[in-house]
């Protein structure tokens, strides 16, 4: 394979990239390459504001068949590190864009390219965010093990998802029979309460903009996510949202209540599946549940449309499991020079 650093984001290879995403696995869209221009654009919405981009690729007879996509920073240790572009925060899922065939030859040329390629000196590679099913943890470990390097493995966080049986009652049937009770008793209770009740996804290109604001709005509401939310995160929630609108896999859906949103739900309609980037709800209509309500409405969708997965992502907050989640975990690994 022949290896190549990148110091500035290849916005050349777009076509390239994501045609070879197409064949990796995991294959998910925080690794698509506009996305990842995005996150480089704000620096993760300010998470890092000094990094160095060291972006590899390999090729073979000219063909793209590797993508390590990594920054240069201090990590939370203060060691000098390789962390993949799109860490931590607000990608959920990150990996190496290979065919599975390649990944391990990919992986086993890439460490010692970057041991010597011209970037500033590192001690590790810290991954961030591996679903614990990627192929990418054992040849990586084949990797480091070759070349002499201490590899670790972490279970990172919970990433629950719902496979979707693509039928409203079936789905129903297979949950808690106290959760379905409470699905449908507030469901119901929000639809008698007297006032106007629609849900909606957003599929109007000219009020994108104030939909969006509207939804930072909703979320600001809450003080945590208001902390959060900084100019430069703001910037970086616009950005993604406008690109995945383009591109056809914005599902930005809102809950209106006597025509004031109450709800709203930011996910990614992305390969047959729902991933749920981010929600959230006016308080004033805390009482009627806006936000269990909208999640019902948009799994009823769901299964009507025959999704075949709905996927919270990352935490393990309570609201998943009720609603019939189970877990699946992202991983840390990190290789250390020896």
């Amino acid at each position: 394979m022949d290896f190549k650093l990148y110091t500035s984001f290849p916005e050349e290879l777009e076509a390239e990239w994501n045609h070879l995403l197409d064949q990796s696995v995991p294959h998910v869209p925080f690794l698509r390459h506009e996305y990842l221009s995005a996150w480089w654009q704000t620096r993760g919405g300010g998470e890092w504001p000094q990094i160095d981009l060291a972006l590899v690729t390999a090729r073979q007879e000219g063909r793209l068949v590797g993508i390590a996509p990594f920054f240069h920073v201090p990590n939370h240790q203060g060691r000098p590190a390789l962390l993949p572009l799109g860490a931590i925060e607000i990608s959920d899922y990150l990996d190496v864009v290979a065919r599975p065939a390649d990944r391990p030859a990919f992986l086993s040329g890439l460490l010692p390219f970057l041991a010597q390629a011209p970037i500033p000196a590192w001690q590790a590679l810290d991954f961030y965010n591996l679903l614990e099913s990627s192929s990418t943890l054992p040849a990586l470990e084949a990797a480091a093990r070759e070349n002499g390097w201490v590899y670790r493995a972490e279970r990172l966080q919970h990433s629950p998802y719902i496979p979707l049986p693509g039928n409203w009652d079936a789905y129903l049937a297979g949950i808690d029979k106290k959760q379905r009770h409470e699905i449908r008793r507030k469901m119901r209770r929000l639809e008698e309460n007297g006032l106007p009740v629609r849900w909606y996804v957003v599929d109007d290109s000219l009020s994108l903009e104030s939909e969006l604001e509207a939804f930072i709005g909703l979320m600001a509401q809450d003080a945590d996510k208001r902390r959060f939310l900084t100019a430069a995160m703001r910037d970086h929630m616009r950005l993604t949202a406008r690109c995945a609108y383009e591109r056809g896999c914005l599902n930005l859906a809102f809950l209106e209540i006597g025509g004031v949103k109450a709800a709203g739900y930011l996910s990614f309609d992305y390969l047959n599946r729902i991933w749920v980037y981010n929600s959230g709800i006016d308080f004033r209509f805390v009482d009627l549940s806006p936000g269990w309500v909208l999640l019902g409405y948009l799994l009823r969708w769901a299964n009507e449309q025959h999704f075949s997965e709905f996927d919270f992502m990352r935490g393990d907050e309570e609201y998943k499991y009720r609603f019939g989640a189970v877990d699946r975990f992202v991983m840390r690994a990190t290789v250390e020079r020896a």
